[in-house]
């Protein structure tokens, strides 16, 4: 098939047009700066487990989440914040890696913890109307000793803690 010089740039301009949003999309995705903060977690078994968090307080936040990212070291996660308890429902779509959620309730406590796997469109919903949610690397909560009815200090979450 013969294109001429037009048809071929008119394409290459519909191409652009269509890819553009996407390109700029996965740009912005890639620099957002979070804001961050040290949280920690009090275990039923006496131990502080810290971890260093970045903060997904806004819908667009929440969204985009860990997307796109090649790495997460133990110790560190991100932590999903919301203004009413609910019924939390979490997907890996463009998530490379391997991650652990714990929803956690409203005083802090830890609900239930459930692993999710890079790539996946399968959801993973909360068995509770929770009011935060963790991620980490997968298997860290079990690694740091974390489980089910420890608790996050949530007044670790105050603005005084949180930095840009």
């Amino acid at each position: 098939m013969i294109f001429s010089k037009k048809a071929f740039f008119a394409r290459v301009r519909l191409s652009f047009a269509l890819l553009a949003p996407l390109f700029f999309q996965l740009s912005c995705f890639s620099s957002k700066s979070f804001k961050t903060a040290q949280l920690s977690i009090a275990t039923t078994a006496g131990n502080t487990v810290p971890i260093s968090v970045e903060i997904a307080m806004t819908e667009e936040e929440r969204g985009q989440g860990l997307m796109f990212r090649k790495e997460l070291e133990d110790g560190k996660g991100m932590i999903f914040l919301f203004e009413k308890d609910q019924t939390m429902s979490f997907w890996m779509k463009n998530t490379l890696v391997p991650l652990s959620i714990a929803f956690i309730l409203s005083d802090g406590r830890i609900a239930e913890i459930r692993d999710m796997e890079p790539q996946s469109l399968a959801a993973v919903n909360s068995e509770r109307l929770c009011r935060y949610a963790l991620e980490a690397p997968q298997g860290w909560f079990a690694r740091s000793g974390v489980g089910v009815g420890d608790r996050l200090s949530v007044e670790s979450l105050s603005v005084e803690n949180i930095t840009q």
